[in-house]
């Protein structure tokens, strides 16, 4: 949200196209000149950029990091690797599926909460409604009409004030989001209590760990050595309190520890995850293993992401019930007031 860096659709595309031109004998220039025909303006820049870098002579993985952070950092990763290895193509079409699958996962959460999303923008403006409708009319006995929201809202001005209400709850939810996704006042330390949160903090848990040990796998598998391709797994997280590990990490492959040992002394990691990496270390190579590991907390993810739309749509369809409770008592005290009036003696 708001980021500077390649949307992951668009990265997806990128590295779908250049891995099949790659893939069928097209020269790099000629694919980036052709890059430069898709996406945002900002997207055809970059592209541009590039195109121009390499032509100076540049490597791909070193023009793309001159782009001020557009280009994520595992993309990049994983060009450098291609590059060494002369499987520039295949670790970009292998990329390509991964970014796919997390747009896949992104795409089925929202379908399933935009039900609950479109009934609570009903509600909204329904009650919008009926504030201007209670400002316009009039009571036989003269007077205003009751107030169904308790805050002195009638009319169009009343609905102007209630939208503005709207608004900025609205935007206390993102900006919070937003606070968070920037760690601002070092908010990610809470990420542990996050995770005790019944339901949903073990399944942010799960998507985080998805997240992490697809990255690894794809770095281990592109000829990436374990400390940096940990490095990029941990980035993978978009969190600082994964990221905070980092030196411990070097500290310990250096000291010639296994990787299971090295996540171990993080201790940021579930001792369940912990074991299933010991076992995947155990089962064969690091690749290997790790592509299969990945796959089952690929499917992990996907359930994890359903119990989170799951809450959302659950929490969106409490605030729906909520405040159509709240205008119905309120209307019933309103009534029982107003017949409780009428038979006081005159």
């Amino acid at each position: 949200m708001f980021s500077k860096r390649m949307p992951l659709g668009a990265a997806a595309n990128f590295c779908r196209r250049f891995g099949t031109g790659m893939r069928a004998g097209v020269d790099v220039l000629r694919l980036l000149n052709n890059e430069t025909k898709h996406g945002t303006a900002k997207q055809k820049n970059a592209m541009a950029d590039l195109h121009q870098a390499i032509r100076d002579g540049e490597t791909l993985p070193d023009a793309m990091k001159q782009q001020d952070g557009y280009f994520p950092p595992l993309m990049i990763a994983m060009a450098s690797a291609g590059e060494t290895t002369g499987k520039l193509d295949r670790t970009m079409l292998t990329l390509a599926g991964h970014l796919e699958e997390r747009l896949k996962i992104r795409r089925e959460f929202y379908r399933q909460i935009s039900w609950p999303m479109l009934q609570l923008v009903a509600a909204v403006n329904i009650l919008a409604l009926l504030i201007y409708i209670l400002g316009v009319l009039t009571p036989a006995s003269g007077g205003e009409m009751f107030d169904p929201t308790g805050f002195g809202l009638r009319g169009a001005g009343g609905v102007l004030k209630f939208y503005s209400y709207v608004l900025a709850v609205g935007l206390l939810i993102v900006g919070g989001i937003v606070a968070f996704q920037r760690n601002l006042g070092g908010v990610h330390n809470l990420i542990p209590l996050l995770y005790r949160v019944p339901v949903a903090g073990p399944a942010l848990q799960t998507i985080t760990l998805s997240r992490f040990i697809w990255t690894l796998a794809l770095s281990l598998d592109a000829g990436i050595g374990p400390i940096r391709a940990i490095h990029l797994g941990l980035d993978s997280t978009d969190s600082d309190f994964y990221r905070s590990a980092k030196e411990d990490v070097e500290k310990s492959i250096r000291g010639g520890k296994t990787m299971s040992e090295t996540l171990l002394a993080t201790g940021i990691f579930p001792e369940d995850f912990i074991t299933a990496i010991e076992v995947a270390e155990i089962s064969g190579t690091d690749a290997e293993a790790m592509q299969h590991l990945a796959a089952d907390y690929d499917d992990r993810a996907r359930r994890a992401m359903q119990t989170l739309a799951t809450v959302a749509s659950r929490a969106i369809g409490a605030a729906v019930m909520i405040t159509l409770i709240f205008l119905i008592l309120r209307m019933a005290m309103t009534i029982t007031g107003g017949i409780s009036d009428a038979l006081q003696p005159i």
